[in-house]
């Protein structure tokens, strides 16, 4: 049976936000706050300190409706708005992005949503991302509620890419720090045999941008490791099988499951994650299951991401600093 966010359990919300650790490397759940309720600095300021510490974190029985939903994401910066989203996004709230799986792509395209989901994801690493990575000024952070899920699978997973850079050796952490790579919109979709209007519509709405490939992170100064399989493309001036291999390396690095955490979503759970220092992958084993899984997503603005050297990253085609 599908569960809904209308007929979850109640909890108790304290006021007082108590933090636990969820993996020894990222995520972690925060109770004790009623995220539709008036919340003070100094809860504000404990959750933000748990996203910059812990990358992404958990809450449950969460009520909160769309309007709450932008309300909390003002309190931890400008929420986006995108000029383009799915038909299931609620109208009267440009800042959310409503992800209705079965619904999102179903027809369009000339796919239906399992086809869609092979070739995005022909690879096993092909999948992680953060979100709109393409930009030259990806999200700073997502929030996202569950409203309606699968009474089994659809978890989501993040990884921890600070903890992925000071995991690698001192000689490849060198190596990194001085390379850039191309992030362009599209680069893991596997193309149908001859026409194919996805990609059709991919060339008509490109976005690419040449980011370090180990940037250093605004608030806490962490080194990142700003990679991820779904938007990364090339690694500058190296070879097309170099940069193939490096990339490789990084993405498998990157993913250990040592650096990463699984949620079990229930509706009403919110996640909050650092886009700037973590991937995620979204699930790919829900397509066969006749259970609707409905999410609502706001994203907050970020700024360009710098490298270790100093050097900003730069828009190739298709963006601009906080131009959506």
């Amino acid at each position: 049976m599908t569960t809904d966010s209308r007929v979850g359990t109640d909890r108790e919300h304290t006021g007082r936000p108590e933090v636990r650790p969820a993996a020894g490397h990222i995520g972690a759940d925060i109770t004790g706050v009623d995220l539709a309720g008036d919340l003070d600095e100094g809860t504000v300021a404990a959750i933000r300190a748990a996203v910059l510490r812990w990358k992404v974190v958990f809450f449950r029985g969460q009520r909160l409706d769309h309007a709450a939903h932008v309300a909390l994401a003002r309190r931890f910066g400008e929420p986006v708005v995108l000029p383009r989203r799915g038909s299931a996004s609620p109208a009267d709230f440009p800042e959310i992005e409503t992800t209705a799986d079965r619904l999102e792509l179903g027809g369009r395209y000339g796919m239906d949503h399992d086809e869609w989901l092979r070739r995005r994801r022909h690879t096993l690493l092909r999948g992680w991302h953060c979100d709109h990575g393409a930009r030259v000024d990806p999200p700073a952070a997502t929030i996202l509620r569950a409203e309606t899920v699968p009474p089994y699978g659809g978890d989501t997973t993040w990884a921890n890419l600070a903890a992925a850079y000071a995991g690698l050796s001192a000689p490849v952490r060198e190596f990194a720090d001085r390379l850039r790579a191309e992030h362009r919109l599209g680069v893991g979709y596997q193309p149908r045999p001859g026409d194919d209007a996805y990609v059709r519509h991919l060339l008509d709405h490109q976005t690419a941008s040449e980011h370090p490939l180990v940037r250093v992170h605004p608030e806490t100064g962490e080194r990142i490791l700003f990679v991820n399989g779904y938007y990364v493309e090339q690694i500058t001036g190296l070879s097309r099988p170099e940069s193939r291999a490096v990339l490789d390396m990084l993405l498998e690095q990157a993913t250990r499951p040592e650096y990463t955490v699984r949620l079990r979503w229930e509706p009403g759970t919110v996640a909050f994650w650092d886009n700037r220092a973590t991937v995620h992958l979204a699930p790919a084993d829900t397509a066969h299951l006749d259970h609707p899984r409905i999410m609502h997503r706001v994203m907050l603005a970020g700024d360009v991401p710098v490298g270790v050297d100093g050097t900003p990253s730069r828009p190739l085609t298709g963006t601009e600093p906080g131009r959506w």
